[in-house]
């Protein structure tokens, strides 16, 4: 079963860029500068949560020291 589904304004955007590029060394490139955009954005919540007092220090060790791993049974 297929489903059909509309691109929004930003993801032909994108399209339209990547269509322009001429090499994988400039959609390399491009993803690359997505990447730090969003990584730029994750840090900016991250600051504000802690300027707002919404996590703390305590949390960062919680994160930390979460066992986060499937156990596999054998």
């Amino acid at each position: 079963m297929e489903q059909s589904m509309e691109l929004n304004r930003a993801q032909l955007d994108i399209l339209r860029l990547l269509g322009r590029m001429k090499t994988m060394e400039q959609v390399e490139e491009l993803r690359q500068v997505i990447s730090n955009y969003f990584a730029q954005k994750a840090t900016e919540e991250m600051d504000r949560l802690w300027d707002n007092g919404i996590w703390s220090e305590e949390q960062n060790d919680a994160v930390l020291n979460e066992h986060l791993r499937t156990p596999y049974h054998v």
